[in-house]
């Protein structure tokens, strides 16, 4: 690339966490090595993300020179970053993709909001590498199944009112539920003994529809969660009394505020989030993995809020064969751009840079006067005031994260 170039190509990195699916299973891995020739697929080894932003943990760097992406663009801040990023979005590129692979719960988590993260870095920045909140979008690619956000109060009082064995979780003399009350059930199910939480859940699977209500789904789930992290882990307690379980179809998309818990369960992604890798974990994970859940429970948020799943569900806009996805934060928008056979489409330029990768298909993207041949696993960069035209004589998908 020459130091005029406004769109490149990147390769992504691709890590290896134990809840990513195996071997060639992987879209992860299989859109990585569409890029990364030399890369080999291990048949015994988990890959679970490909990340393709300019964050230091798993970088991308430029295809045809193999400069790492975040130092190409502060060395052109002005032309591949634009003014809207360097002067109100910290000069950087303010978000960061990636593609999950998900074989099993992540970890159950919240990420901090921006003054945590501050105080949380300062302390402990081997930990915490940024000072950053995290809010995140997930577009699904396939079946995605995902524990996000609450379910109603008025839900979770009954079941805790029918169940005998969950009374012991519930502030004393709490007669009418409230957020409150829902953090506080939070923090004693999370500081549960092992023993206790073997007990409940034993309970649990035992429970009778009848007792169960609307959310008799538990009995199919709890097996699933037992068996991938054992009958102790009290993430299963929260995810399954407390918090929305939510199954989606590709192109189906869902907003996780700071300070939001989730904890996605199978499918694969496309994810987007501002600039940060912090995180606050308390449960699907070893008891030495967890974080302090003091500061787990108080930090919690109740927005995504507690009347309905569906306040988890980010809608999307159709602009002709795009669908944008609007989250209410400032670092980006993604796009998902969908032809079928012989279609084109061209998108706006825009404020600031975008990342796009090819998910499926492939077609010929017309962008700043050259012409560039897009496959499977193709990731581009894109500055500020770029016009794009893609064509497609077989079909294409693809997704872009761009600051409007």
């Amino acid at each position: 690339m020459t130091r005029t170039d406004r769109v490149f190509q990147l390769v992504g990195s691709c890590n290896n966490y134990p809840w990513g699916k195996q071997g060639a299973e992987s879209l992860a891995v299989r859109l990585h090595k569409k890029s990364d020739k030399q890369f080999e697929i291990k048949n015994d080894e988990f890959y679970s993300e490909l990340w393709f932003g300019d964050y230091p943990d798993f970088p991308a760097r430029v295809l045809e020179t193999g400069e790492l992406l975040q130092d190409v663009l502060q060395k052109h801040k002005e032309t591949l970053l634009g003014k809207k990023v360097i002067e109100e979005l910290g000069g950087q590129l303010p978000f960061l993709p990636k593609i999950l692979s998900i074989a099993k719960a992540l970890p159950l988590q919240i990420h901090p909001n921006k003054e945590l993260a501050a105080k949380l870095h300062a302390k402990d920045p081997e930990n915490f590498t940024d000072p950053n909140h995290k809010p995140e979008i997930a577009v699904a690619l396939s079946k995605f199944e995902v524990f996000a956000g609450w379910k109603p109060l008025e839900e979770v009082q009954a079941l805790f009112q029918r169940l005998d064995v969950l009374q012991q979780f519930v502030p004393t003399g709490m007669k009418s539920w409230s957020e409150l009350t829902l953090r506080e059930v939070t923090r004693s199910l999370l500081q549960a003994d092992e023993k206790t939480v073997k007990s409940v859940e034993e309970a649990l699977a035992n429970a009778s529809k009848e007792q169960l209500g609307t959310q008799e789904y538990i009995l199919d789930l709890l097996p699933r969660l037992r068996d991938q992290y054992g009958a102790t882990d009290p993430g299963s307690l929260v995810a399954l009394l407390c918090m929305n379980f939510l199954v989606l179809g590709a192109g189906d998309a869902i907003y996780i505020p700071a300070d939001g818990i989730h904890a996605y369960l199978s499918g694969d992604i496309v994810e987007c989030m501002a600039r940060s890798n912090n995180v606050l974990n308390a449960g699907f994970c070893p008891p030495a993995d967890r974080n302090n859940i003091n500061m787990f429970a108080d930090t919690l948020t109740f927005q995504p809020s507690t009347r309905s799943k569906d306040d988890v569900i980010l809608p999307a806009q159709d602009q002709g064969k795009v669908k944008i996805y609007k989250p209410p934060m400032s670092e980006f928008n993604m796009l998902r751009i969908n032809l079928i056979q012989g279609e084109g489409e061209d998108l706006d330029e825009h404020q600031g840079p975008g990342v796009m990768i090819v998910t499926h298909g492939n077609g010929t993207m017309l962008a700043d006067g050259k012409t560039f041949r897009l496959e499977e696993g193709s990731i581009f960069f894109l500055a500020p005031g770029v016009k794009v035209r893609i064509d497609s004589p077989g079909g294409l998908e693809a997704h872009m994260a761009v600051v409007v």
